[in-house]
């Protein structure tokens, strides 16, 4: 969820068309003449530099060359937004890699007061919470199966309930319910978040964020439910 990106430009595009050839291989080298075989790794070493493979070294030490260049990381600049819009993203917090299940992160210092916003995207099966436009936790979330599947829309909490329990299913508790369905759709604690579960269509996030999300969030506030919309600095948190 930072905003690194990998960047495929300039030497890269000749480091990957590199690998294709060394990829498809032997044929495609062999059936090259010595001066057009010798020509084609001076051409690169000239754009690659020291960092260029060499025609002398294995076919495993040149895709190790070639690879290491490509992995190159480059932080991309914020993009301008409104600082004055509770509704803009201003911040995303700096998590490295994908958030796994059972994993959560909370980071509210110094961010000013503003709306509360929550973010569910089931396909990428994380939860966001944003105030005044900055994001100050996220988590792994259990979502709905295909038979059961958490709606897509933009929903207001309609009640917290502290202690609750599903009668729906066999009162399994819920604790920490931030309702978004009359028909049973919330986001609260209690659930299995781990690979291999999925719910009947509510959010279930670990016992320790839903306490947070619910000390946060009033009714009213609102939740946006999405189907693979990536959430980027100076986007507009709306459904």
């Amino acid at each position: 969820m930072n905003v690194s990106v990998k960047w495929l430009g300039g030497s890269t595009l000749v480091a990957l068309a590199l690998i294709g050839t060394l990829a498809f291989g032997g044929n495609a080298l062999v059936a090259q003449d010595a001066d057009t075989e010798t020509a084609s790794w001076l051409a690169a070493e000239d754009v690659l530099g020291e960092e260029a493979p060499s025609i002398d070294m294995t076919l495993d030490q040149q895709i190790d060359a070639v690879a290491e260049f490509v992995t190159e990381e480059v932080v991309q600049a914020a993009p301008a937004y409104d600082e004055d819009n509770p509704f803009v993203i201003k911040r995303i917090l700096p998590i490295d890699g994908p958030i796994r299940y059972g994993e959560w992160h909370w980071d509210d210092a110094g961010v000013p007061d503003g709306p509360l916003v929550v973010t569910v995207d089931v396909q990428a099966r994380v939860i966001s919470v944003f105030r005044n436009g900055y994001e100050i936790g996220a988590a792994a979330a259990l979502v709905g199966s295909p038979e059961h599947p958490t709606p897509i829309g933009t929903f207001p909490i309609l009640t917290k309930e502290r202690h609750n329990v599903s009668e729906q299913y066999n009162n399994a508790p819920m604790p920490w319910t931030l309702r978004l369905t009359w028909d049973g759709v919330a986001i609260h604690g209690g659930s299995t978040v781990e690979l291999g579960y999925a719910s009947h269509g509510c959010v279930g996030v670990p016992d320790e964020f839903a306490a947070r999300i619910f000390a946060e969030a009033r009714v009213g506030d609102v939740v946006i439910i999405t189907n693979g919309q990536q959430a980027t600095l100076g986007s507009p948190l709306q459904g």
